[in-house]
């Protein structure tokens, strides 16, 4: 990884720290980013101590605000020359419904909308750098999204539950990372979805879900470390096993099955439409 520039959003705890870390000692140059600054500088001082690399950057992303993206979009295009992986990490479930500062409903609007935003600003600059990779990081939560993504109600203003909202957005991720793999075919650039598995973590343990106690008891007896869990997006942007590999969705460095729902071409489609139009449609688009 040695003269590459990754990117890793949410990077400031758990899978995304630790992404950093694995990539910093492969020799890349790591810009992490992190939504709250605080947690970021301390983060960023962890990742540069624990990979001896001074070649990690931090850089402020709130996926709940456009401005922001399109802020760390621009400091990235400035700042580094090139683009070689783009990891969309960061990842968020929430016990009630609330909206972003530009008005979705936040799980979609982070989970979903703001990488989608970040990763298409970002494009031209992978492409440029090809061969590039795009990670993003989704999970098996998206089999329990059976009947598909709700595109009459993609907002979920009709009916709310958490983990309904959450498993249509990690949906998403996939029906993203399928067709921008579509999209990108022939470019030099792939992109490729990975399933962390149950790590521990503080992923909705901040007061985003009501039910903590059970996170916790769940991290106590089925969860792996934050490091293991941090494998598969290691191995998508670094491994050369899955170079030129596109489309996929992997597990414990394998490819893994999605669901039937995740195959559904013409909604992966459908979803690239719309949230181009969603964001357009945004403030100060």
């Amino acid at each position: 990884m040695r003269g590459k520039v990754v990117a890793i959003t949410g990077a400031n705890a758990g899978i995304g720290r630790e992404t950093a870390v694995a990539l910093a000692r492969m020799g890349a140059t790591v810009v992490m980013t992190a939504r709250d600054p605080e947690r970021g500088a301390e983060a960023l001082a962890d990742v540069r101590a624990r990979s001896a690399g001074t070649t990690v950057d931090l850089l402020p992303l709130d996926l709940a605000d456009l401005t922001s993206v399109r802020a760390c979009a621009d400091a990235l295009l400035a700042d580094y020359e090139r683009l070689d992986v783009l990891v969309d990490n960061a990842g968020l479930v929430m016990a009630r419904r609330t909206e972003t500062t530009d008005g979705f409903e936040t799980t979609f609007g982070v989970n979903h909308l703001g990488h989608f935003a970040l990763t298409t600003l970002l494009l031209d600059r992978l492409r440029a750098s090809a061969p590039a990779r795009v990670v993003v990081v989704a999970s098996q939560a998206h089999k329990m999204a059976r009947r598909g993504l709700r595109f009459d109600d993609l907002q979920s203003t009709r009916r709310y539950r958490g983990f309904d909202a959450y498993s249509r957005s990690k949906l998403a991720n996939l029906y993203f990372t399928r067709e921008l793999a579509r999209r990108l075919a022939g470019t030099g650039v792939t992109a490729n979805a990975a399933h962390p598995g149950y790590v521990a973590s503080r992923f909705g343990r901040d007061g985003d879900m009501r039910f903590e106690p059970v996170l916790r008891l769940g991290a106590t007896l089925l969860a792996v470390s934050a490091e293991e869990g941090a494998r598969t997006s290691v191995y998508l942007a670094s491994s050369p096993e899955v170079e030129g590999v596109t489309g996929g969705y992997y597990a414990k460095c394998r490819p893994a099955a999605m669901s039937r729902a995740a195959l559904d071409d013409v909604a992966a489609r459908r979803l690239w439409t719309v949230s181009e139009s969603l964001l357009a449609a945004a403030p100060e688009s």
